[in-house]
């Protein structure tokens, strides 16, 4: 055995016996198996598409229903902007190009519909590669529609609670207390909602109480997600060039998105190793843990299509761990 394999073999043996650290890797180990990266990407490219018209969609409506209110149309909504991560300086600059007339709205709401059934669509089916449901076993074509209109009410619901949380600095300053609270209410409201979309996503067996740590881990990390982009914004790109600017935008908006979607599916991960009791898992085998037999085997029986179909998984005898000095036994 060489040195390399001695001490991941003793990494392996730590992080084994200590469970917090086995839970980890648990988690990071299970978003692998799942092929996590192809699944956020997927998430990630949809809902660029969705995220363009839906704000689209809010400064028109916002024009419409404050347009008699011109001091407060411009409170709210410069405030709700300024907090939005990425490119929310861009956005009050083109503000009033944005809702010059109706029609905005209803390119608005055509390129909404079509980017967010494809997020809700990408969504479901990663939840589903996740929770590793057998394909027999998945929704079918009109539930998975029902499904995408519940997850785009959740979603607006949460476009409008973000909303409401991003104009409170302007109603009650910018003290260090002050945004620290406004930090825990959004890590709160981030929860809330997905719990909601973690409850539509998951199957009815798993009880709602078992989706709470994830929901909650994907909540705080979202919350801090958008406050590190937003002071990154203002710090970083605030004085940039115009060419330099834009470039830095755009990958900078893409980054948000695909940190985002991994945030979502990492919650749900942890939700999937903790209701299985998958950990501790092995770093190399042999040999595999009863963890990693449990997760091969949801892994094989995922891939069952048919009622006619079964999968049986069956391991042969393990060869022991070397020991410490390398020696076979």
């Amino acid at each position: 055995m060489n040195p390399i394999e001695r001490t991941l073999r003793r990494v392996d043996r730590y992080q084994q016996r200590h469970g917090w650290l086995g839970f980890l890797f648990a988690v990071v180990k299970k978003f692998g198996d799942d092929k996590g990266g192809n699944l956020t990407t997927l998430l990630a490219w949809n809902g660029f598409f969705a995220l363009f018209p839906l704000l689209l969609i809010l400064v028109t409506t916002l024009g419409f229903l404050l347009s008699r209110h011109p001091a407060l149309d411009q409170r709210v909504l410069h405030s709700t902007l300024a907090e939005f991560p990425i490119i929310g300086d861009q956005l009050q600059k083109n503000v009033h190009s944005l809702r010059a007339n109706g029609i905005g709205l209803i390119v608005g709401l055509a390129g909404f519909l079509w980017g967010a059934r494809g997020i809700t669509q990408a969504g479901q089916h990663a939840m589903a590669e996740i929770w590793n449901i057998p394909g027999r076993q998945r929704p079918s074509f009109a539930t998975r529609q029902l499904r995408g209109l519940l997850l785009l009410l959740v979603f607006g619901l949460g476009v409008v609670a973000t909303t409401a949380l991003a104009s409170l600095p302007s109603f009650g300053g910018h003290t260090l207390l002050f945004g620290l609270a406004n930090l825990a209410a959004s890590a709160a409201v981030n929860t809330a909602l997905f719990l909601v979309a973690f409850r539509v996503l998951t199957p009815r067996r798993i009880p709602t109480g078992q989706l709470l740590l994830g929901a909650a881990v994907a909540g705080v990390l979202f919350a801090l997600l958008q406050a590190v982009g937003g002071y990154l914004v203002g710090h970083n790109l605030k004085h940039a060039q115009q060419v330099y600017g834009f470039f830095a935008i755009v990958l900078g908006l893409m980054a948000w998105l695909f940190l985002s979607a991994e945030v979502t599916l990492y919650g749900a991960e942890v939700n999937v190793v903790r209701a299985r009791r998958l950990w501790p898992r092995s770093i190399l085998q042999p040999p595999l843990t009863e963890a990693d037999q449990r997760a091969l085997v949801d892994l094989a029986k995922q891939e069952e299509r048919r009622p006619e179909e079964a999968i049986n998984v069956q391991f042969t005898p393990q060869a022991s761990e070397p020991d410490p000095d390398g020696h076979a036994p």
